[in-house]
């Protein structure tokens, strides 16, 4: 029988990437969207004419679409990805960071209880959940002491699902994954705008590359490969959490140095701005991540590298840019 899945953010970069995959598994994918006056799908522009991917219109905030989503499609899965992902911006918005982040999760918690208990249930967790690290590397069992509005609200919907798990005996997993990147990344995102910018740089489009800390220090992946680990979760014979993440740290630093050698630009200082702005009030200094209870239990292994990561991005910025590609065709 076809599997049905519903994904909250499908719009984004794990979205779009979740929805391809699936749909490569034969499922019928339904991707939970927000009505607005401008299109938002840009990264899902090469599945959205397919006969199994149905866009439908609701909101993560609002319990009755929510409610009426899962009672019409009755999903086999659901994976909530969608909330507000930008770490610096919840400085700025910390309520509307609780509303998209924390309590939209015990909205659609409760429609999958309410209308599919039955179904499986992934809820994207974050790294930035342990903020000021208490001890190296972080495993599932590692305290929680967030340093943004962002990390304690995804403390919040990490917890509640821990919650429902036990409490209504849900099939509810938790994904707490470290930072994963890809040509799909928003611009606001480091990783991205380093990518952008470099390829800027290279083209003659702009002088410098303007970033905040350059020392930060966080274990990259690719999104790609932790999509599949959000589908391998909710196959399993019982729900659990997991920490996913390549165990490798990496400093912005490394990442910028890496972008300009590969655009053969030597000399990355020449073209590198300190830029105040990009600073945040309170700094994640080290993330990195033991997956090996993801590796042993779910079989996964990422099988992209760090310097691969920075030159698949770069590169597809650059492609971009010259207009001979667009951001879903990477």
């Amino acid at each position: 029988m076809t599997k049905k899945a519903l994904i909250t953010g499908v719009t984004g970069q794990d979205g779009s990437y979740l929805a391809q995959l699936l749909l490569e598994k034969k499922y019928q994918v339904y991707g939970l969207v927000r009505r607005t006056s401008s299109p938002t799908t840009e990264r899902i522009a090469k599945i959205i004419d397919e006969p199994n991917f149905h866009l439908v219109p609701g909101d993560i905030t609002d319990t009755v679409s929510l409610m009426t989503a899962v009672r019409d499609i009755q999903p086999d899965e659901v994976y909530n990805l969608a909330s507000h992902s930008f770490v610096h911006a919840s400085w700025d918005e910390p309520i509307a960071s609780g509303e998209y982040t924390a309590m939209s999760v015990s909205k659609i918690l409760d429609a999958v209880r309410l209308f599919q208990p039955k179904a499986h249930f992934y809820q994207a967790s974050s790294s930035e959940m342990f903020g000021k690290v208490r001890e190296i590397p972080q495993t599932e069992t590692t305290p929680f002491y967030p340093r943004s509005p962002y990390g304690v609200a995804k403390a919040f919907g990490h917890f509640l699902t821990v919650n429902y798990r036990e409490s209504y005996d849900m099939f509810a997993c938790s994904g707490i994954l470290f930072n994963h990147e890809s040509p799909r990344r928003g611009l606001e995102f480091v990783t991205r705008k380093i990518a952008h910018q470099v390829a800027q740089v290279k083209l003659g489009q702009r002088d410098f590359v303007e970033l905040g800390n350059l020392d930060a220090k966080r274990d990259w992946g690719y999104s790609k490969d932790y999509v599949q680990a959000m589908w391998l979760m909710l196959q399993q014979e019982k729900p659990d959490d997991y920490v996913i993440a390549t165990g490798e740290t990496h400093t912005v630093r490394e990442f910028l140095e890496l972008a300009f050698q590969t655009v053969g630009i030597k000399n990355w200082r020449d073209h590198f701005k300190h830029n105040p702005e990009f600073d945040r009030p309170a700094e994640v200094d080290l993330l990195i991540g033991d997956p090996t209870k993801a590796k042993k239990q779910l079989g996964w292994q990422p099988t992209v590298t760090f310097e691969q990561l920075v030159k698949l991005m770069v590169e597809a910025e650059l492609a971009i840019l010259k207009g001979e590609a667009k951001i879903c065709d990477f």
